[in-house]
């Protein structure tokens, strides 16, 4: 919820009380530094002591409710046929209004299935646009990727509401060019991760599942931000505006053929799922079910956990809830703005992204801009967030670098974890980068894995440059942290 103060300024509200809290802990700057160095300036791979506000994803990192803590202490620890499952098929049914349910044990592991099952050597998913590990899956079993986002999806300061939404004419172009037969499907990603979490719109969902009716193509819908994705369309489209979250993410999902959904972004626990409607996709998946994740009432993850999504995936209907990082977004975003940072607009459903080609504009591509600038981000904040630009791009097979098409630096915002005196220090301190931007350099490899080497590849800064940013800061600020 947003409120308006006596003095004009409007701010989120939070619809929730504190009971329980977790230590956190602001590093030292030669602590900072230190720490960055051996993590091979990879946010990834600092440790979580080392780390004050943990922005690196909203995966698996929201604030549970006690009703989700509460309903673990339940939960039936059955190898088969668990009612843990049978409450987590229910609320499918009940909020999503489909029949069909396959536990799995997060959102790649739903990629993985669905890869399997239905990417073929030479095949294409069409997509809005592609996360990192569907990329890779679709990419392992010989498909390929087509991204048809519209023209503003790749433009970081805009006005444009849903830029999340697919070109509808390259849509038509794709199929026709390539063939019906040779398209896996074609996936809608709510909302759309790597540029700024942004939105599709409900209009353009449905012209895009009619486009492929027409086809006889297959649709799969990425629910895993679903209620952010919903809260938009509320807020943002025209004739939504008095239906509830609920109703809208129904209508959602009964455009596509198949939905599948990390759990631990919207209904804020740790496992996945896929669901449909129809018996004929429920029988091609499921026999895979046994053999990579587990049994079909469980599919890898803990009965606890399945017990906090069903609760969950209830609860995120709830408006309030739907809002509430969207809203923490939209004043993290807004206030960076006003400070002169170069942003993602209009903010979106998943962090604040900053856009590094405009921060540290001297940095060229293939020094990987965004990775220094969220190595100079903890720097100075004790902060993570995470680089979403060339360095999450693999190679191509013969060994060349591709540029991605945004440069950004990820600071996620997980739903009822983060304070505004909290988000308000991030500004202040990210504005002072800003201001000192020239002192922030390239990186340069030092351990490249083959494949997603944005997780756990290894980098060193060129001439050192986190020395002279520390020194400035310092005599700035001390060490006042």
């Amino acid at each position: 919820m947003e409120v308006k103060l006596s003095d004009g300024r409007i701010i989120p509200m939070e619809m929730h009380k504190i009971k329980i809290v977790q230590q956190t802990n602001l590093a030292s700057l030669e602590d900072r530094k230190s720490a960055i160095r051996n993590a091979g300036f990879n946010t990834f791979l600092l440790r979580s002591h080392d780390v004050f506000l943990d922005m690196l994803t909203d995966s698996g990192t929201n604030a549970m409710s006690d009703n989700q803590q509460s309903s673990m202490l339940v939960s039936d620890d059955a190898y088969a046929g668990s009612e843990s499952f049978s409450k987590l098929e229910k609320s499918v049914q009940d909020i999503l209004g489909l029949q069909y349910v396959i536990p799995a044990h997060q959102g790649r592991a739903c990629e993985h299935l669905l890869s399997r099952v239905f990417v073929k050597p030479g095949s294409f998913v069409i997509t809005n646009y592609h996360f990192t590990t569907t990329k890779a899956h679709i990419n392992l079993y010989g498909g390929e990727v087509l991204e048809l986002i519209s023209e503003a999806g790749r433009e970081t300061a805009s006005t444009v509401q849903f830029k999340g939404n697919m070109d509808l004419d390259m849509l038509r172009d794709a199929i026709e060019k390539n063939g019906k037969e040779n398209i896996a499907f074609i996936r809608m990603e709510a909302t759309t991760n790597l540029i700024g979490g942004q939105p599709f719109s409900m209009e353009n969902l449905k012209a895009v599942s009619e486009i492929a009716k027409n086809f006889g193509i297959m649709t799969v819908m990425d629910c895993s931000l679903i209620s952010e994705n919903a809260y938009f369309i509320k807020t943002r489209e025209a004739g939504f505006e008095d239906k509830s979250i609920k109703d809208i993410i129904q209508e959602m999902a009964a455009q596509v053929d198949l939905i599948y959904m990390s759990g631990r972004k919207s209904t804020m626990a740790r496992g996945g799922l896929i669901a449909t409607n129809s018996p004929k996709i429920y029988r091609e998946i499921l026999p895979l079910v046994p053999v990579y994740e587990g049994f079909i009432t469980y599919g890898g993850m803990s009965t606890k956990e399945i017990e906090a999504i069903a609760v969950g995936m209830r609860e995120m209907v709830d408006l309030d809830i739907a809002g509430s990082g969207a809203e923490f977004i939209k004043f993290f975003v807004n206030r960076l703005e006003e400070l002169g940072v170069p942003v993602v607009t209009p903010p979106g459903g998943l962090g604040c992204h900053i856009d590094a080609s405009r921060f540290v504009p001297h940095i060229p591509w293939n020094e990987y801009p965004a990775s220094a600038l969220a190595a100079a981000i903890y720097l100075v904040t004790g902060s993570r967030g995470m680089e979403r630009g060339s360095l999450s791009m693999d190679r191509t097979p013969d060994g060349e670098e591709v540029p991605s098409d945004m440069e950004l630096v990820r600071l996620a915002v997980p739903r009822r974890t983060f304070t505004l005196s909290q988000l308000e220090f991030m500004a202040d301190r990210i504005a002072w980068l800003h201001k000192n931007r020239e002192l922030i350099q390239g990186l340069r490899w030092v351990d490249e894995p083959p494949v997603l080497r944005f997780f756990i590849g290894r980098l060193d800064s060129i001439d050192g440059w986190e020395d002279a940013l520390i020194n400035t800061f310092t005599a700035e600020f001390g060490d006042s942290r």
